[in-house]
């Protein structure tokens, strides 16, 4: 219902009966930042019915465990591929967390193909420090580490990257890029949900300015990146203001009241 209210399709959730649902804690500490707990049935884990079909316009935001899962990783896998293969946009938003680490001998090929697939790829100085084990990703000499994080691990893969680090910077790098943004300080009541709402954000003012310049996401993407122009900052911006948004409420999707403005 809640999908439906605001204004997307549910012909492709896939439902299994019999199977208990995924539950998610988040601990909140005297930053409002949050940990999470997961409780996942992986025994009844499966992914079947019908999947979509994709043209060049479209934009296709993944990430999280689902997307490196070995139990669905075929129909994920096949799922991603058509995808690039018409020429949509895909947004890898990693979204690695620490329960998982564990995993990772198992996934990292995974995550390597979902970044070769994408148009762009998006992760915290937390995912990043799991993933390749970079603690300098956490310090001081956090720039830096980004820096070599790009040169080392992601450019050979994808050419656009975002770095988002919490409350303080949020980094963009591509072969003409190296950006660095501040993060706005403001009172939060909850920092869940930051993350997914500033993939929105993102990728709300990429949607439209692509759809006013009569191009596909994904050529609009690359022109950016490849010609070094400052057009990304608009997307960037963009994601901060739904994010903050949705750290100034307990929801976890922007307010009512920003919906509206962004219709006037």
């Amino acid at each position: 219902r809640y999908l439906c209210d605001n204004g997307v399709s549910d012909r492709f959730v896939y439902r299994r009966e019999g199977v208990k649902s995924h539950i998610s804690l988040a601990f909140l500490n005297e930053r409002n930042d949050a940990c999470y707990q997961f409780y996942k049935d992986h025994a009844g884990v499966s992914l079947g019915g019908e999947l979509p079909s994709f043209s060049k316009g479209d934009i296709v935001l993944f990430g999280s465990f689902f997307a490196v899962n070995p139990a669905i990783r075929e129909v994920v896998g096949r799922l991603l591929r058509d995808a690039h293969d018409a020429g949509a946009a895909l947004y890898y938003d990693v979204n690695f967390r620490a329960p998982h680490r564990a995993d990772l001998p198992r996934v990292m090929g995974n995550i390597e193909e979902n970044m070769r697939l994408s148009t762009i790829v998006r992760g915290s100085t937390e995912d990043f420090s799991l993933l390749y084990d970079m603690p300098s990703l956490l310090g001081p000499s956090a720039e830096q580490a980004v820096d070599r994080l790009y040169e080392e691990r992601i450019k050979p893969l994808c050419p656009i990257f975002i770095c988002t680090s919490g409350a303080d910077s949020i980094y963009l790098r591509t072969p003409s890029l190296r950006e660095n943004y501040p993060v706005a300080q403001i009172p939060t009541l909850s920092t869940v949900g930051a993350g997914d709402n500033f993939n929105a954000g993102f990728i709300y003012a990429l949607s439209r300015l692509a759809e006013g310049n009569g191009c596909s996401p994904k050529h609009l993407l690359q022109s950016l990146a490849l010609i070094g122009e400052r057009g990304l900052e608009s997307f960037i911006s963009s994601g901060q203001l739904f994010a903050q948004d949705v750290c100034r409420q307990f929801g976890n999707s922007i307010s009512p009241e920003l919906a509206a403005e962004l219709k006037r």
